[in-house]
C-alpha cells in the first residue's frame, strides 16, 4: 500500500484519479498486493476528477452495489485531500444512508472495534496530540464530528462542513509515514474483514500483531473525572466493563465525592418492572375496613426525578446491573425522555395522576443524572 501512504501524504489533484486508480489495483493480488484477488470484487474506487471550486475532493473504496457517480450508501474507505496538509484518513457512511452495509454498521463490535483502531493510534503515534477520532455509534448520522474535534483537526474544515456528520472514524496523518501505515492498514484491514475477506498469508503475522494491538484498547480506560464531566455534557452514561473492573465503586465515588451523596443506588433484576421503576398503581392500606385500595405510587425514575426537581444541585441515580432487566419493557414511553440533545424539555404522558410534581405528565430535569453500570456483552 505504499502508494497510498504516497498518496496521502503528496496529493496532486492533476492526476487524482490516475494515482488513486493505480494505488488501488495496487493492493490486490499475489504479487504486491495486501488482500486476495477476490476481496477487489466487495469493493470498488470512486475518485472523480475535482477542480479547485467543484467541491470536497475525496477518493473512496465503496460497496460495489453503489452507481458508478452521485451519493452513495454504506461502509467506506475515505481519504480527503487539502490544501497544506496530508489527506484526512476516514472510515465514513454514505450520505444516502447505510445500506447496503446496515448490518455491518449496527454491530457493536464494530464501532467498538473503530473507536479501539483510534484510541490505540493516538496512544501509540500521537505523543500527547489527539490524532485520531471515532463517534460513538457510526449510525447516529444526524450527529455531526463535535465542535472541539473540528477544532483539534482544523486543517479539515472543508471536509467536515460536507461529510462531518457521516464519518465516524478519522485520522490526521502527522510527519511520520509509519503512524498513516499503521491507520490505513488497521482501517482496510477491519473493512475487508467486515466482509469476509482477510489478508494474504504472508501479512498475516503483521496483520495479527496490529490486531493485537488496537484490541489491547477495546475497552477504554477512565476516570472518575471523565465520567463526571461526561455526565455534566450528556447527563446519561453507561460504564461498561468485565465483571470486577471497579464499574460500581467508581459510580459510587462519583455520587459520594461528585454529587456530595445527593443521589441514590439502586440494581436492577429481572423482576423490575415498568410500574417499579417509572410509576403505577399500587395497593394501599385504608381504614374503611376493606383493608386496601390501589392508588398511584410514584416508581425509582419518577422519585429520582422529584428529588432532583426539589435540588438546586445535580442529582445522580445510580443504576447498577443496568442490562439484567428488560429496558424496552422498564422504560415504556419514558424512554422518550433520555434524549440530551433535545432543544425543550421533553415531557410523555401518564396514564394516572401521581400528584405534585407531576401530575400525569413525567420530565426529566436537567439536573437529573443518570450512570448505569453493567457487565461487557460479546464483542462481534
Amino acid at each position: 500500500m505504499e502508494k497510498l501512504i504516497e498518496i496521502i501524504h503528496n496529493p496532486t489533484l492533476e492526476n487524482w484519479a490516475e494515482d488513486n486508480h493505480q494505488a488501488f489495483l495496487d493492493m490486490f493480488g499475489s504479487n504486491n498486493g495486501r488482500y486476495p484477488a477476490r476481496a477487489q470484487t466487495d469493493v470498488k474506487l470512486r475518485a472523480p476528477r475535482f477542480s479547485s471550486s467543484s467541491g470536497v475532493p475525496f477518493a473512496a473504496l465503496i460497496h460495489p452495489s453503489n452507481p458508478d457517480s452521485g451519493a452513495y450508501g454504506g461502509m467506506s474507505f475515505v481519504i480527503f485531500p487539502v490544501e497544506n496538509a496530508p489527506c484526512l484518513i476516514g472510515l465514513v457512511i454514505g450520505t444516502q444512508g447505510l445500506n447496503p452495509d446496515e448490518e455491518i454498521l449496527g454491530r457493536p463490535g464494530h464501532a467498538r472495534k473503530v473507536k479501539a483502531i483510534c484510541t490505540w493510534l493516538n496512544y501509540k503515534h500521537g505523543n500527547g496530540r489527539l490524532i485520531a477520532w471515532a463517534k460513538h455509534d457510526p449510525v447516529r448520522t444526524d450527529r455531526d464530528v463535535p465542535q472541539n474535534i473540528k477544532h483539534n483537526f482544523s486543517a479539515y474544515q472543508s471536509v467536515f462542513k460536507r461529510y462531518g456528520k457521516v464519518l465516524y472514524g478519522i485520522f490526521a496523518p502527522t510527519e511520520k509515514t509509519d503512524a498513516t501505515r499503521d491507520a490505513v492498514t488497521a482501517f482496510l484491514d477491519l473493512m475487508f474483514a467486515e466482509r469476509g475477506h482477510f489478508p494474504l498469508s504472508r501479512f498475516s503475522q503483521n496483520t495479527e500483531a496490529i490486531r493485537a494491538e488496537y484490541l489491547a484498547h477495546l475497552l477504554s480506560e477512565v476516570n472518575q473525572n471523565d465520567v463526571a464531566e461526561l455526565l455534566q455534557q450528556r447527563r446519561y452514561v453507561i460504564l461498561e466493563g468485565p465483571p470486577g473492573t471497579g464499574k460500581t465503586r467508581l459510580a459510587r465515588k462519583l455520587l459520594h465525592e461528585n454529587y456530595q451523596d445527593n443521589g441514590f443506588t439502586v440494581q436492577f433484576h429481572p423482576n423490575v418492572t415498568y410500574e417499579s421503576f417509572v410509576g403505577g398503581l399500587a395497593p394501599i392500606e385504608t381504614a374503611d375496613g376493606l383493608g386496601f385500595r390501589f392508588a398511584p405510587h410514584k416508581g425509582i425514575l419518577m422519585a429520582a426525578a422529584q428529588q432532583a426537581a426539589a435540588s438546586s444541585h445535580p442529582f445522580l441515580l445510580h443504576i447498577d446491573e443496568i442490562n439484567r432487566a428488560d429496558l424496552s419493557k422498564i422504560l415504556g414511553e419514558a424512554i422518550f425522555l433520555f434524549e440530551t440533545d433535545s432543544e425543550d424539555v421533553r415531557q410523555t404522558q401518564l396514564s394516572y395522576d401521581f400528584g405534585p410534581p407531576f401530575g400525569n405528565s413525567l420530565f426529566l430535569p436537567q439536573n437529573l443524572h443518570i450512570v448505569g453500570t453493567m457487565n461487557s456483552r460479546f464483542v462481534s
